[in-house]
């Protein structure tokens, strides 16, 4: 209604004023220059705002940080030191490990400190601090650093070349450093339970297994951890499978949980040799230092075999390229 009441006022005004414009001047020039402006002047009148650029970062690459070099990223690559993105990466890296080590070791010193079934969260709870915590990390730091928060996964990156080895090397004692810090933290607040507990959350061979066992149980689970890291951020496989709706954070907190299930009653649950080597550090205890080797040679193994797999076994153009190796070294290079 409110629209017809302005026509009705647009017509008789406009009207009005065109026709005391005709009879006042009689003159042709003025009434072509006269009847046009009173005609616009009653014209609704647009809004006029002027456009404001959109709201973002202003940096070429369209984002407020940089991250590792494009694939595949140079094996030794001096220049990212003289980046400020990069030192903001090995913060973010560290960050996230502390606060990774201190809610895990926290809940995993008040599960083992537990008299009765109901007292804490139970081996199941463990388990989802676990993964749980590595699905929100994952998640913080990915556009960041690439929330790798495991020195595993960062040699893993390395071997499939997307990483440099001063970034790897850098990230691996980042994430080290914070393991250590982040485990102190859990001893400065609790220090009776840390003490009394069994183990303070150090990871060593449980009583009833053997050297090998424990150490293909790490290979196994970081194997696991690695394969799904690499299988989840495949920009290939995203771009193929765009009918599957991934979140790669949550599917590697998944995989965090389900290792930890699996591996837990053997080692604890290494899988990560900066939880391993900031627990070690704290708790300081013979027999987890005796079985430390473990922690760190288990998910090595583990990481590199399940970037083997997926780079030679799973991608068409590894698999092209080691049919061609194979065809060239027995029937010879082509000649011209």
């Amino acid at each position: 209604m409110i629209f017809v009441y302005y026509f009705l006022f647009y017509f008789f005004y406009s009207s009005t004023i065109n026709t005391s414009v005709y009879w006042c001047t009689k003159n042709r020039l003025i009434q072509r220059i006269l009847l046009p402006i009173s005609f616009a002047s009653l014209r609704p009148l647009r809004r006029r705002t002027k456009k404001m650029p959109e709201a973002g970062p202003t940096h070429p690459h369209g984002r407020d940080y940089a991250g590792p070099p494009p694939e595949p990223a140079p094996h030794l690559d001096v220049a990212e030191l003289k980046l400020p993105y990069f030192y903001r990466a090995l913060v973010a890296e560290f960050t996230a490990t502390l606060l990774f080590l201190y809610v895990t070791v926290a809940a995993l010193v008040g599960y083992k400190t537990q008299t009765g079934p109901c007292d804490g969260v139970g081996p199941l709870g463990v388990a989802c601090t676990f993964g749980g915590m590595t699905f929100v990390l994952v998640y913080c730091t990915a556009g960041i650093s690439g929330g790798y928060i495991n020195p595993a996964v960062t040699l893993a990156l390395f071997v499939a070349k997307k990483v440099s080895f001063i970034r790897a090397v850098s990230y691996m004692i980042a994430q080290c450093s914070g393991a250590v810090c982040g485990v102190a933290l859990v001893k400065a607040f609790m220090k009776k339970p840390y003490h009394d507990s069994l183990g303070g959350g150090a990871n060593s061979v449980a009583p009833g297994y053997g050297m090998g066992a424990a150490l293909g149980a790490e290979i196994i689970g970081t194997f696991v951890l690695v394969y799904t890291v690499l299988t989840a951020t495949d920009p290939k496989r995203r771009a193929r499978d765009s009918h599957v709706p991934v979140l790669a954070p949550l599917t590697i907190g998944f995989a965090v949980f389900m290792v930890h299930l699996a591996t837990t009653p053997i080692t604890g649950t290494g899988i990560n040799p900066a939880k391993s080597f900031g627990t070690a550090v704290i708790y300081n205890n013979q027999k987890v230092w005796k079985d430390h080797w473990i922690f760190w040679l288990g998910p090595f193994a583990g990481a590199v075999t399940a970037t083997a797999y997926h780079q030679i076994i799973l991608k068409v153009t590894s698999i092209k390229a080691l049919i061609a190796i194979i065809i060239v070294g027995i029937c010879g290079a082509p000649s011209n």
